[in-house]
């Protein structure tokens, strides 16, 4: 309005001091409207161009999508005895991802649905198995979706910040079985005793609980070995007439206490080592994240082991012969191929133990400790280091690795020790006992009990 006061006023006072006819007063009249039009135009163009309103429709579009699918995956349809929980985004799934064959051996025997909170991990469990399964985004559907069925146990793969409003719901029993088998200080945490059971592979972890935890109630661990790795994986690396040293150093991370890497500290040098064994080709499977390190020494260590491995494959021609980068790929479906494996403190060596304890591998210790190392990895002790005294040793140690392998009875106990008695697939008979164990006991409770509420906070904040 103030702005048509002024077009209005300033044609009058032109008038009056006749200046101008009054068709070009009309037509200045109209050349003023024509630009508070094309401001208003351009303001809206510059709006729906800007940051903020692509954010905003990217979020507008995106709800109405994770809306449909919410509808679509709403549950009515499924039924089951055991809810699979996950509340984290896709960049987390690989945690579900590892045990996806394992649950769909488990259906055949138990019916298994996937809880799913984030619609980016709905979209990768659609595409990773045909496992049924809901998408619940907020607490209260979650709740009522609980309540509508007659779910006996609840498993749960990570730590997740949300599993808690999970375990918020009475009735079922909550299992935690984690993703791996590892020795690093993360594999323990104190949210263990929010569950009602945790699954874990065998005398091993329960001492990692013991030393690591207060005041926890040992009775809620179940030994269930590693159920993961029985399932058959075809082979993803070529054989070769050379034998095979693998080298799959883990990554630096979150900070320095859960730090085993040996890449920027020995990686070069294990690898000119190896390069320089004869009748070997090298496996270079590091960790995804250290390829993504923005660590500067990690990423100099690891441009300087590509260097090295892309300059002696220049004087080989046969390919079955050349030394291989594999940054991606399922590791456990290269271990049948492989003849002896370097890596660090994690869950690979592990791995390596139950699936091939027939073949020797070396481990790295970054802090050059072994008293330390054999109490909080008992591996260590079945196995050569490789640290700061002995990291100019790697090509001596490698050949009497393959020559004399001393440490074959060592190992097989070890196994013992972190997995159990048996053969591969008795981890997947025992998980699957213990889950219907404990679905049994729950359905003998739930005849005396009723629950219709809870008191968990509701908010999706």
């Amino acid at each position: 309005m103030d702005r048509r006061y002024r077009v209005i006023s300033r044609c009058f006072r032109t008038m009056g001091s006749g200046v101008l006819p009054f068709s070009s007063l009309l037509d200045m009249a109209s050349s003023e409207r024509l630009t508070v039009k094309n401001l208003i135009r351009k303001t809206a163009q510059w709006a729906v161009r800007s940051p903020a309103w692509k954010t905003t429709s990217k979020w507008i579009r995106g709800t109405e999508r994770w809306n449909r699918l919410e509808d679509q995956f709403d549950g009515s349809y499924v039924k089951g005895d055991v809810v699979v929980y996950f509340g984290d985004r896709s960049s987390k799934f690989y945690q579900l991802e590892q045990w996806l064959p394992v649950l769909e051996e488990l259906h055949k025997k138990h019916r298994v649905v996937l809880v799913l909170r984030k619609g980016s991990s709905l979209l990768q469990a659609l595409e990773s198995t045909h496992l049924p399964m809901v998408f619940k985004r907020r607490f209260d559907p979650l709740h009522t979706y609980y309540h509508a069925n007659d779910f006996k146990l609840a498993l749960y793969v990570n730590n997740g910040v949300t599993n808690f409003q999970s375990l918020a719901f009475a009735p079922m029993v909550h299992v935690h079985v984690n993703h791996g088998e590892s020795d690093k200080l993360s594999m323990v945490s104190n949210q263990a005793k929010s569950y009602d059971k945790v699954f874990v592979a065998g005398d091993a972890a329960i001492e990692r609980h013991r030393r690591a935890l207060i005041d926890f109630d040992e009775s809620a661990l179940v030994k269930v070995g590693r159920p993961q790795l029985d399932i058959h994986r075809p082979a993803e690396l070529e054989p070769s007439t050379a034998r095979t040293i693998m080298y799959a150093p883990t990554w630096e991370g979150e900070n320095e206490s859960n730090n085993y890497t040996s890449v920027d500290l020995y990686g070069p040098q294990i690898v000119e080592a190896a390069l320089r064994v004869p009748n070997a080709r090298l496996i270079y499977k590091p960790h995804p994240r250290v390829e993504a390190s923005t660590d500067p020494a990690m990423t100099e260590a690891n441009e300087r082991i590509l260097a090295l491995i892309d300059h002696a494959n220049e004087a080989i021609d046969d390919p079955t012969q050349q030394h291989q980068v594999l940054m991606q790929g399922d590791i456990l479906a290269m271990f049948d191929t492989v003849d002896l494996l370097v890596t660090d403190i994690s869950s690979v060596g592990l791995d390596y133990l139950y699936l091939e304890p027939h073949k020797p591998l070396a481990l790295t210790d970054r802090r050059t400790d072994t008293n330390k190392l054999n109490a909080e990895a008992p591996i260590s002790r079945a196995a050569p280091i490789i640290d700061e005294t002995t990291v100019d040793r790697v090509e001596s140690m490698l050949l009497e690795m393959f020559s004399d392998d001393t440490a074959a009875a060592a190992r097989q106990e070890l196994r013992r020790h972190y997995f159990g008695e048996g053969e591969k697939g008795t981890s997947t008979a025992l998980f699957t006992a213990a889950v219907s164990d404990l679905i049994a006991d729950r359905t003998v409770e739930l005849r005396k009990f009723h629950s219709e509420s809870t008191n968990a906070e509701s908010s999706d904040d």
